[in-house]
C-alpha cells in the first residue's frame, strides 16, 4: 500500500462531503490519507480495533463477515464514492468484517479523531454521516426480509440486480456486473449453498436470462430476472 498525495477533488463524489463548498474539501482532505490497495490485499480485518474512516476512490471493495462456525456472509460490496468502516468508528468498537479488494484500488481514510473534529466543524458532515447509515440499515432490513420470506431463486435475482445498479456496465445485449464475482460469492450474499447457487444459475443460462463466465456474470434479460425477484409472471424470450 502506497501512501498518495490527497486531491481534493476526490472528495466532490463521497456523499459524506456533500454540499460543503470548496475551502471546507480542502479542509477536509489536509486531515486524510490516500493509498492504492492491490487486489486480494486486506483493508481491515474482522475484529480489529475500529480506528479509521475510509472511503473508496476507484476499485471495489467487498465486505465479508465470518461467523463463530467459520462460515462466511458476503455483507456488500463498495464501489467508487462509498464509505465504509466508518460505522464501526462512530461507535467506538471493532470492525465487524473483513475489507478485502477484489480489484486495485484508490481508497482514502481518515483518523477517528480527525473525523470528529470535522464532524464538529461541518455539522453538514455529520447529517450526511446519519444519512449514510440509515440507507445501510434500510438495506440490511431488506436483505433480512428477503432471507426470512423469499424463496432462494428471488434473493439470487434481488442480489443480481443490485450488482447490476451498484456496477452494470452496458455491452451488447445486456449488462455485465463489472468486477469479479463468483458463485460462491452469491451463495454468500444470499443466504444459500454454492449447489443451490450453481443450479439456479445454469437454470438461467439455458433460459438466456444471464451469461455467466470465469468470475463474471452478464444479465442477458434484465426485465425477466426483474420477473423473478418480484414474483411476477416471466416475460417470453425473444424468439
Amino acid at each position: 500500500m502506497t501512501p498518495l498525495a490527497p486531491d481534493p477533488d476526490v472528495l466532490r463524489g463521497l456523499r459524506l462531503f456533500a454540499g460543503l463548498d470548496a475551502a471546507a474539501l480542502a479542509e477536509t482532505v489536509r486531515s486524510a490519507q490516500t493509498q492504492r490497495v492491490e487486489k486480494g490485499a486486506t483493508i481491515f480485518s474482522q475484529g480489529d480495533p475500529a480506528t479509521l474512516c475510509h472511503a473508496l476512490i476507484d476499485g471495489r471493495v467487498k465486505i465479508v463477515q465470518t461467523g463463530a462456525d467459520g462460515q462466511q456472509m458476503v455483507v456488500r460490496y463498495i464501489g467508487p464514492g462509498e464509505m465504509f468502516g466508518t460505522a464501526a468508528v462512530f461507535a467506538g468498537g471493532v470492525y465487524p468484517a473483513d475489507a478485502l479488494a477484489v480489484a486495485d484500488c484508490v481508497a482514502i481514510h481518515w483518523s477517528a479523531a480527525a473525523m470528529g473534529v470535522l464532524m464538529e466543524r461541518h455539522p453538514r458532515v455529520a447529517m450526511n454521516a446519519l444519512d449514510i447509515v440509515g440507507r445501510r440499515l434500510q438495506e440490511v432490513q431488506t436483505r433480512l426480509r428477503e432471507v426470512s420470506t423469499e424463496r432462494v431463486e428471488r434473493r439470487v435475482a434481488h442480489a443480481l440486480l443490485r450488482l447490476a445498479r451498484q456496477a452494470g456496465r452496458r455491452v451488447e445485449g445486456g449488462v455485465e456486473i463489472d468486477f469479479p464475482l463468483s458463485r460462491q460469492d452469491i451463495a454468500e450474499m444470499t443466504g444459500t449453498t454454492l449447489h443451490t447457487v450453481s443450479r439456479i444459475l445454469s437454470g438461467w443460462e439455458a433460459q438466456g436470462i444471464v451469461e455467466g463466465g470465469r468470475q463474471q456474470v452478464t444479465i442477458r434479460r434484465p426485465h425477466a430476472l426483474v420477473a423473478i425477484a418480484e414474483d411476477l409472471p416471466r416475460p417470453l424470450p425473444p424468439a
